[in-house]
């Protein structure tokens, strides 16, 4: 009865498929407040400690679940992008504090983001004006693709100077899938550059996946930029690129997409410590007694 009751609340007569199910969008997300913020950890190859986490979004939708980003991302307006952007990168900014409240004071989040929305957002002023204001956050990492940013490097180099005034940082997603990466690697603005994860499937037997690793860890070392290895799925595939230098993984091997609730918990459980729990005013608490003068 409920699943009916929610399907009835969710349905869109005049937005439905051939199959009589209804369209998800991007747009109707937000509009509905479906979207959620999902964190991916990410992890010391060598020490295995959680080091910091990707956002990620997902569609809770009441009929059908949890929807991947494939179910409603393709087709999205330029608009509704932006605004799920700008959606993201405030509750990351905000998210940081229940990092250091579990102990992990020192986790750096980062955010997808499409190379355009540091044209038509104002990302440097938004991060200003949502940072935590503790001394010891560690900034934020925005990361976009290769393809995306090297259509326009003048753009690229001028958001990274501002991003370096708030203490953040500009990722290169998904490196090695386009074609000039190599050559032109020196005229990126990064700080960290993640490997795609066609590169670390089954690099350990792979000896063209291993070759390419190695070269990208090494360019990265002499540009002094962190590697981050996407798509870890098997310990031989861990103990490779730990092997090769790489210095930071990603992958369900430690770890999938969760929601925001188990990811804090997660961290928790690697921190050992409790978060504080919140004060409770109490009206039928007697007063305390005021001390007066003689």
């Amino acid at each position: 009865m409920l699943k009916q009751i929610r399907s009835l609340l969710s349905r869109d007569d005049d937005d439905r498929g051939p199959d009589g199910k209804p369209r998800v969008t991007l747009q109707k997300a937000l509009d509905r407040k479906w979207l959620e913020v999902w964190y991916q950890p990410k992890f010391d190859l060598a020490t295995r400690k959680m080091v910091g986490a990707e956002a990620l979004v997902r569609v809770r939708h009441p009929e059908h679940g949890v929807l991947a980003p494939f179910a409603f991302l393709p087709g999205a307006s330029e608009a509704a992008m932006l605004a799920m952007t700008e959606r993201v990168i405030g509750e990351a900014l905000r998210d940081w504090e229940h990092c250091r409240a579990v102990g992990a004071p020192e986790l750096k989040l980062a955010v997808n983001v499409p190379a355009n929305a540091f044209v038509r957002l104002p990302i440097a002023r938004m991060i200003r004006d949502g940072r935590p204001r503790s001394t010891e956050w560690p900034g934020l990492i925005l990361e976009v693709t290769e393809d995306q940013v090297m259509n326009d490097l003048d753009v690229a180099n001028e958001v990274a100077a501002e991003l370096r005034s708030q203490n953040c940082g500009l990722a290169v997603d998904d490196f090695g899938a386009g074609y000039s990466s190599l050559a032109r690697l020196r005229q990126l603005p990064f700080t960290e550059l993640k490997i795609d994860r066609a590169y670390v499937t089954d690099c350990h037997t792979d000896r063209t996946n291993a070759g390419m690793l190695e070269t990208i860890v090494e360019l990265a070392k002499r540009f002094d930029l962190k590697t981050v290895a996407e798509g870890i799925e098997t310990p031989h595939e861990s103990h490779k690129l730990q092997g090769i230098g790489c210095v930071v993984g990603q992958g369900y091997l430690f770890a999938k997409p969760m929601p925001k609730d188990q990811f804090v918990a997660t961290l928790q459980r690697h921190t050992g410590k409790r978060a504080p729990e919140p004060s409770r005013w109490n009206p039928f608490a007697s007063a305390p007694k005021l001390r007066t003068g003689t």
